[in-house]
């Protein structure tokens, strides 16, 4: 299977700038549960390389390596297989990097891996498989909750969840906070358990107009086949 994970968002001149993380994915029975291995292909963007590598620079060193993570039988539990020896294998490619004289940007990511808690290590590298495995994914709605407006419908095989949110996004200087929309839909496979396509969409109203501004989205899609 390939898994996509792509990030939009407004840059400085007002133009949106995209971002994808292209993992192979392979399941496997393992016990009770399942072995999951992942690994990230590559990351594409339409972007300049220097804002790339800032925007992506932590997970840079990732490419190339198979993660492993167990998953229990009903898809709540998931957990890195042996994350000493992924962080030992990334630490070592990073401080080879590091080590030449004209990597100052190595340098800089090393250092920030190594200075990373546990749990942020774990986050940079979970969060977005247990975002695919719905019973892991505490973000998907199963009822309406109150405030926030949410609809979830059954078609068959699949569930399609979604919620509106309101937020605000801090204006420059002086200005004032800005109103956000966030829109979530889920699309979730019942028979797997996994969650086919997952899209946010935070939205900025025009004062004065209906018309609103895409502002940021992230999209994360399953489909069949290896990315290659």
């Amino acid at each position: 299977m390939t898994y996509r994970v792509t990030t939009r968002r407004i840059s400085r001149s007002g133009a949106l700038i995209s971002f994808s993380l292209v993992y192979a994915l392979e399941w496997k029975g393992a016990g009770r549960g399942y072995r999951l291995d992942a690994m990230l292909r590559r990351i594409e963007s339409d972007a300049r390389p220097e804002l790339v590598r800032a925007l992506t620079g932590l997970v840079q060193p990732l490419v190339g390596e198979t993660l492993t993570y167990l998953v229990d039988a009903d898809g709540h539990a998931v957990a890195l297989a042996d994350p000493e020896a992924l962080w030992a294998r990334v630490a070592e490619r990073t401080q080879g990097l590091a080590a030449g004289a004209g990597a100052p940007e190595a340098r800089q990511v090393a250092a920030l891996l190594a200075a990373l808690p546990d749990a942020e290590r774990d986050k940079l590298v979970t969060a977005d498989i247990r975002a695919m495995i719905a019973p892991a994914n505490a973000a998907i709605p199963v009822t309406g909750d109150g405030e926030a407006s949410v609809s979830i419908r059954h078609d068959g095989a699949s569930l399609t969840a979604a919620r509106v949110e309101k937020g605000a996004v801090s204006g420059a200087g002086d200005s004032a906070a800005a109103p956000l929309d966030i829109e979530t839909l889920w699309t979730v496979d019942t028979a797997t358990g996994l969650v086919l396509r997952e899209q946010r969409q935070s939205w900025i109203a025009e004062p004065g107009s209906e018309a609103r501004t895409l502002v940021e989205e992230r999209i994360r899609a399953l489909a069949p086949g290896d990315p290659g």
